[in-house]
């Protein structure tokens, strides 16, 4: 398999440390709120990742971390504590927000048929081996004491910056633009691994440690998470584009100053998903859940097909046309693949072919697109019976997880109509329109639009959605 390597900035072989074994890191979510679209565009892809690795015969162990305690803004203790926010926005506890957050997040992965982690670890049960971490980068030189905060020093590595050639005097502090310089550090770069004087006094998860009563920096948790449960060699770690700088940068400062040898070989990241107005986040408010797409009439799988169609390490663009064209799409294509017959022959020599095929483009830094328009190709293919087809796509199904053979229980939208009668009520519109009968036409969307359903026209055909 050839993957896109952000370290080394190229497509290159991926060669696991251990013949025929991955092991894969991603990072988790912060249980603050739910998940946005953006969020889950991110998992969604480690998820046909992770599927391709099996689907290629890796045996595969992936971990997660879950961020339960509080994620600041920065290094320098500024800006908002999400989870004690969270908490006193829904007068629960932070532990209680977690939970409530946790178990959204994962019901959300099940509708997009996410496959949940080998390993799922919250923060808080790990607090012991990030003092154990902090203790050792103390001991070695590499973590200082400052103003009642732990610090790694990343003066005393040769090269910090390893995903970007930034230059440190372009680099105002070492953390997000707009953020307020912490004085306590030697160096612009460094950052915090354990907080013990902290803005908020309120802080509502505080531990026992050397250096007194608080609570860890947000970036010692993957690292001390992964080394617990993969070892001290990772093959691949996973994340959104944004995760790069300072998160990623600063794993790899700890991970190796810790371990004394290259950490982890290969690291995975997704772009964000856009909006007109720029990259989709839970700061800009108006965020959307998957919750809000099937409130608007999106199924699960539809948001899926739309994200497939992209590729992993291109913007994706979201508008309502977008998402509309997309589930237009896939309600056609699900309905071809459910009229496939069950008879016929299975041509080997040919499904081999297919196969083959499939796994070259998924094997070729996770090209989706190409591999859903083999699902296309398949469907077309005039020397495969229904039922060879039938068993190719099961197949293919295995990592693009789409449900395409999925049998749906017969659902009914509002107006007491099922999906089947509106598509055939779009039809006859279609045809009313293409005869030149407007009042026909219009009857149809007025009848719909009673019924709680409005129909919504693009460049590739109409779609509805259900109020």
């Amino acid at each position: 398999m050839k993957l896109y390597n952000t370290l080394t900035r190229t497509v290159e072989e991926f060669v696991p440390n251990e013949a025929g074994k991955v092991k894969m890191y991603t990072c988790g979510p912060t249980v603050y709120n739910f998940a946005h679209i953006g969020n889950l565009r991110t998992y969604l892809m480690e998820d046909v990742l992770e599927k391709y690795f099996r689907y290629a015969g890796y045996d595969v162990t992936r971990v997660m971390n879950i961020t339960d305690i509080g994620h600041l803004s920065s290094d320098a203790d500024s800006g908002e504590d999400k989870m004690l926010l969270g908490a006193k926005r829904e007068h629960k506890t932070v532990l209680e927000l977690a939970k409530f957050y946790t178990d959204a997040f994962f019901e959300d992965c099940a509708a997009l048929n996410i496959k949940k982690p080998d390993v799922v670890q919250p923060a808080t049960g790990c607090v012991d081996d990030f003092i154990k971490v902090i203790s050792s980068l103390m001991e070695k030189g590499y973590a200082y004491f400052a103003g009642g905060n732990v610090y790694f020093d990343t003066s005393k590595l040769k090269d910090y910056h390893v995903f970007f050639n930034f230059k440190e005097e372009d680099l105002e502090v070492g953390v997000r633009e707009g953020v307020d310089e912490d004085s306590n550090k030697r160096n612009k770069n460094d950052f915090v691994l354990w907080f013990t004087k902290s803005k908020f006094e309120d802080q509502a998860l505080k531990w026992d440690s050397p250096w007194g009563v608080g609570y860890p920096g947000w970036h010692i948790e993957c690292s001390c998470i992964a080394m617990k449960y993969l070892g001290e060699y990772v093959d691949i770690h996973c994340g959104g584009i944004d995760n790069v700088f300072p998160h990623h940068t600063n794993e790899i400062a700890q991970s190796e100053a810790y371990l004394g040898h290259k950490w982890c070989n290969y690291w995975f990241h997704v772009l964000h998903l856009n909006t007109s107005g720029g990259k989709m986040s839970k700061s800009s408010g108006g965020f959307l859940t998957l919750k809000k797409l099937a409130e608007s009439g999106y199924s699960p799988m539809e948001y899926r097909f739309f994200c497939l169609q992209s590729h992993y390490r291109k913007s994706l663009v979201y508008s309502e046309e977008n998402l509309a064209n997309a589930a237009t799409a896939y309600r056609k294509l699900k309905a071809k693949v459910q009229a496939l017959s069950e008879e016929g022959e299975e041509n080997a020599e040919l499904m081999n072919e297919y196969k083959n095929k499939f796994s070259d483009v998924l094997g070729n830094d996770l090209n989706t697109s190409l591999a859903v328009t083999l699902v296309y190709d398949v469907l077309k293919e005039k020397n495969l019976s229904g039922k060879a087809k039938r068993a190719l796509i099961a197949d293919f199904e295995k990592v693009l997880s789409l449900g395409l053979l999925e049998k749906e229980e017969k659902q009914e939208a509002k107006g007491g109509l099922s999906a089947e009668e509106i598509e055939k009520y779009i039809a006859d519109r279609a045809a009313a329109k293409k005869a030149k009968n407007y009042a026909e036409a219009d009857r149809i969307r007025n009848l719909l639009a009673e019924k709680g359903i409005t129909l919504i026209d693009t460049k590739e055909g109409t779609t509805y959605k259900t109020e």
